[in-house]
């Protein structure tokens, strides 16, 4: 009977997107509210109903837009299998599982496909590996089987270059038409028959790996590759499919990926969404002279919150956002990583772990040594701006390894975490006390004193 309720108020929600969305977004609400039996999404509801019903907000706008641009079906599946499933459906079950095993379960599972490559870009670890490992197709088609019966709705690809494998992605998106998938693209396999088998799906986007503008592009992903990101956003756009873009703000370029010129740019160019990460020096090229000043990674620190409130983009800034996520979501908190080796480790930017997804189950690899001492110490600061076991806590990397035991995943040299933490310490050091004053005047920061 419960099921059979929630199916219906379900399947009314679909139909309200189908049928004048506009006019019914305020009994959309209305149901994701009923949805969300366990409360645990009441004030991200309230904020988006203000913002959405709101004629005069940028986020009206935004929502009139998607609407009249993206496939019917598009936005069907993304409601069905990233609204609902992955967020009110899920949540109750990692819920009662995280209690059960006492262990994280994490919201999203990020894998690599491949190692391979086409593209060699400057700073990317990735570009070290070649095509040495895979995923085969029944190993990823394993890891959403097994993170579905632990709640488990959002998949997401990186690598090496995931749509080298994209009839293998095409094909778990039709085998799984419960889950949403998601992929970190450098944009140049995109063809018009991948448009049209993502259309047919309906349950995959794409977010494309740009640098800023033409010559900040091209200048670490190779010359003409700012092009082919453009000309496969005018395919995705044409075939009105859902799709945003990637950034690596770095010192030579983080004034250029937020200024309005590059964002206006992307949103006219049909981008809804926007990840910015900041550069890690991450492998045995690694090049500390990319690493974002504490002055810049200020700068975005407030740049990305004005762009959310004049802009239609839901901008998002993976390491400045730890006071929305309380923290560093990694170690199976809020995702972790698998790489083509399989190697299941916390974050995408920490190569350690203890297990392999070929010999352990996902839930045996979410209590291995090192993801229970991520979730012992979670969060690593009581300053939230400044989140991460890597760039702003080394010390804390330094340990966690230490005591569980993990060895380096690198694919071609392997690194000693005290090594790789020597890059970031003095990172770490300059943006202390840069984040501290910042935090000083979050009101975040004052409830944690109440």
């Amino acid at each position: 009977m419960k099921r059979a309720i929630q199916k219906a108020t379900v399947d009314l929600l679909l139909r309200y997107i189908s049928q004048d969305p506009i006019k019914n977004l305020p009994k959309m609400f209305d149901i994701a509210e009923k949805l969300d039996r366990g409360k645990y999404f009441s004030t991200q509801i309230n904020v988006m109903r203000k913002a959405l019903l709101d004629e005069n907000s940028v986020w009206h706008d935004f929502i009139v837009d998607l609407f009249e641009n993206t496939d019917l079906k598009v936005l069907q599946k993304l409601v069905e299998c990233f609204v609902i499933n992955a967020n009110f459906e899920g949540m109750e079950r990692r819920r009662a599982l995280e209690e059960q095993y006492d262990c994280n379960v994490p919201w999203a599972i990020l894998m690599d496909p491949t190692s391979a490559c086409n593209l060699s870009c400057i700073g990317c670890w990735a570009a070290q590996y070649g095509g040495k490992n895979n995923l085969s197709y029944e190993v990823l088609d394993s890891i959403c089987r097994q993170g579905k019966e632990l709640g488990i709705y959002f998949y997401i690809f990186s690598g090496g270059e995931p749509l080298i494998r994209k009839k293998d992605i095409i094909r778990l998106c039709e085998e799984h038409q419960d889950c949403y998938f998601f992929a970190f693209t450098n944009g140049t396999l995109v063809d018009d028959e991948l448009c049209k088998e993502m259309l047919r799906v309906g349950n995959f986007a794409l977010a494309f790996s740009i640098e800023g503008d033409e010559e900040a592009t091209d200048m670490r992903r190779g010359k003409g590759t700012y092009r082919k990101v453009i000309e496969a956003m005018e395919r995705m756009r044409a075939h009105k499919l859902l799709f945003g873009y990637s950034t690596c703000y770095h010192r030579y370029n983080t004034e250029s990926v937020a200024s309005d010129e590059f964002v206006d740019d992307m949103i006219a160019r049909g981008c809804r969404f926007s990840w910015n990460f900041t550069y890690i020096p991450i492998g045995k090229d690694a090049r500390l002279d990319l690493l974002a000043t504490p002055e810049q990674r200020a700068y975005m620190y407030r740049r990305i919150r004005e762009i959310r409130e004049t802009k239609p983009i839901f901008a998002m800034d993976f390491w400045n956002d730890g006071e929305y996520a309380g923290g560093c979501i990694a170690g199976g908190r809020s995702y972790l990583h698998i790489n083509a080796a399989g190697d299941v480790e916390p974050c995408a930017f920490v190569h350690y772990s203890n297990v392999n997804i070929h010999d352990v189950t996902l839930l045996e690899a979410l209590q291995s040594p090192l993801f229970k001492a991520y979730r012992k110490r979670q969060p690593f600061n009581h300053n939230h701006l400044r989140p991460c076991p890597l760039l702003d806590n080394p010390e804390m990397l330094i340990e966690m390894v230490k005591e569980s035991g993990a060895k380096s995943t690198d694919m071609e040299a392997p690194e000693d975490v005290e090594t790789l933490c020597a890059k970031t310490a003095p990172a770490a050091k300059a943006w202390a006390s840069v984040a501290d004053q910042l935090w000083a005047e979050n009101p975040k920061s004052q409830m944690q004193k109440q």
